[in-house]
């Protein structure tokens, strides 16, 4: 592929300095949000004032303990940026996806006589089990379901960027990058058949998913298509 296409890795850079006591506070109030968090939220719950917040998240993400994205388009004006927490080695989440889809692409490649097509099944089945216990129930209309999914991918930590209505979404980073270099029809795959499991798992049929991997500086490109290209479904 290319060189300089596609996402960066999930745990870049990497925490080489600990927090100060301060900066502490701010990251654990971030590790009790399960979405992606704006300053504003942050500035709440902490008490801080919003600037004092604005300083430590700024330490924070420079040192490699949190990752800032975007909010997805809600409108006129910019959207607000957002900070997850980077992945701790005690995340079971991370480290469930993490072993898995490592396990799954070092094995399928070896042992498989059709890789890709194993890789899909495989990452439908895992997308059905992340949408009936991590999922959100508020997941009815066919746009609620796409943003259901970007929400998902921002807790498996690809930092996604969505249109506003979720039919295009930029994965900025991966968590199994080095493996997807290596093995894209396993790696990659096994994502697109997680999306699909996830939409399936939701009652939506009809949404064509198609994910072209390093498809430009600085992401994956995930399009997600409703029935006849309504993009208001």
């Amino acid at each position: 592929m290319p060189a300089g296409l596609g996402p960066a890795p999930a745990n870049l850079p990497r925490a080489t300095t600990l927090p100060t006591e301060a900066q502490a506070q701010v990251l654990e109030a971030l590790r009790t949000f399960e979405h992606p968090a704006t300053l504003a939220e942050l500035t709440d719950v902490t008490g801080l004032h919003g600037n004092t917040v604005r300083e430590h998240l700024a330490s924070l993400e420079a040192d490699g303990h949190v990752q800032r994205g975007t909010q997805s388009p809600q409108g006129r004006g910019r959207p607000a940026a957002t900070y997850i927490a980077s992945p701790r080695t005690d995340d079971p989440l991370t480290r469930e996806y993490v072993g898995l889809a490592t396990t799954l692409a070092a094995a399928l490649r070896r042992l498989s006589r059709h890789p890709a097509a194993d890789a899909r099944t495989a990452g439908r089945d895992w997308g059905r089990q992340l949408a009936q216990t991590g999922g959100t129930a508020d997941a009815r209309t066919p746009i609620q379901r796409r943003r259901s999914v970007v929400a998902l991918l921002e807790r498996l930590r690809f930092a996604p960027t969505a249109s506003a209505n979720a039919t295009t979404v930029r994965l900025t980073r991966c968590p199994l990058l080095d493996a997807a270099h290596e093995y894209p029809d396993v790696v990659c795959t096994i994502h697109r058949g997680v999306v699909e499991g996830m939409l399936a798992t939701w009652g939506d049929t009809t949404t064509t998913v198609e994910l072209t991997p390093f498809a430009e500086p600085g992401a994956c490109v995930l399009q997600l298509t409703p029935l006849r290209g309504r993009s208001d479904a």
